[in-house]
């Protein structure tokens, strides 16, 4: 997790030593970014970069019959992934760079999500995060593995849950 006046970036390469402002190929933005996030958000990221991924978690506003049919009785967050992407989840090497706070700024709506428009230099070397199904369960996050995401994914978005889903469309197509 970031310490105090950090922000996070991950990836699967080790030797970063500055990040540049690019516009990625699934931006719907044209300006060109350095992305980070906030210790809230880094278990969106504990995955591989392509992975799709399902994730859910209560906010102020959701009901008990949502938290407890989709997150589970207890659940304080839910992801989800697809079968078909099991072994890369547990064999993929995920480092974690720790970015300077200063260098950024939240990012539209989600305040969780920061961009710099700038160069931004590591604040060290990359971490290793580890085995990233052992986070999940350190985290106490509920990870569960199907067929195809969607059924669940349509299930949290018509929900009162907070919600986001990264890589989709590297998901299996729907049935």
């Amino acid at each position: 997790m970031p310490e105090p006046g950090q922000v996070l970036h991950f990836s699967e390469d080790p030797t970063i030593t500055e990040f540049v402002p690019h516009v990625a190929a699934t931006a719907r933005q044209r300006t060109p970014y350095v992305w980070a996030v906030d210790a809230t958000r880094c278990p969106d990221y504990w995955f591989p970069r392509d992975c799709p991924r399902a994730m859910a978690w209560p906010t102020p506003t959701t009901t008990p019959t949502d938290r407890t049919t989709i997150l589970g009785p207890g659940a304080f967050r839910l992801h989800a992934v697809e079968y078909g992407w099991l072994d890369t989840l547990r064999t993929t090497r995920l480092y974690a760079y720790r970015l300077p706070a200063a260098a950024f700024t939240p990012f539209g709506e989600d305040t969780h999500a920061h961009v710099s428009t700038r160069p931004v230099r590591p604040l060290g070397p990359a971490e290793s995060v580890g085995d990233l199904l052992a986070l999940h369960e350190q985290a106490g996050i509920h990870l569960h593995v199907l067929p195809t995401l969607w059924p669940l994914w349509d299930r949290i978005t018509t929900s009162t849950l907070g919600y986001s889903g990264i890589r989709l469309s590297n998901a299996r197509p729907r049935p």
